[in-house]
């Protein structure tokens, strides 16, 4: 039975062909999954045309000691990432919306998403962006609201 399972996750992972020798299917993962505090208040855009979508920020921390074992004596180093946050969702926008606050302790699962767009002095800019599928409140404050 247990060989029976496995043999049928690795047909999940392994390559597919198709009847066309030059399409090759595979599955592939784009998954995000970030706890952290939200930077700032949550904004809804909505470019016309468009769906709206709400954007945020969040940091998360990565903190490290940097001398000889766990000793208390080693200096503590700490590092700050920031990341964008889209929410295109329709109910989990509006949830963002009006509940994810500046300082929230929040986790995100989502994918990653790379873009382009002009800036206002006409200079193409790269963007990286969260496109988030769930959020879960970690502040007590929030999960008493909703």
């Amino acid at each position: 039975m247990l060989r029976n399972a496995s043999a049928q996750i690795l047909k999940q992972f392994v390559r597919h062909r198709s009847t066309d020798t030059s399409l090759i299917l595979e599955r592939s993962i784009n998954r995000v999954q970030l706890l952290g505090r939200v930077g700032q208040d949550p904004v809804m855009r909505q470019v016309e045309g468009r769906n709206p979508v709400t954007i945020f920020s969040m940091a998360t921390n990565e903190m490290w000691r940097s001398g000889e074992g766990e000793t208390t004596s080693a200096d503590v180093s700490q590092k700050t990432t920031w990341h964008r946050i889209s929410v295109f969702k329709p109910g989990l926008r509006d949830v963002a919306y009006q509940y994810v606050k500046k300082g929230s302790r929040i986790l995100v699962e989502g994918k990653l998403d790379y873009g382009e767009y002009v800036d206002k002095n006409n200079v193409r800019r790269q963007a990286t962006t969260i496109v988030a599928d769930n959020i879960v409140f970690l502040s007590e404050n929030v999960r008493d609201q909703l």
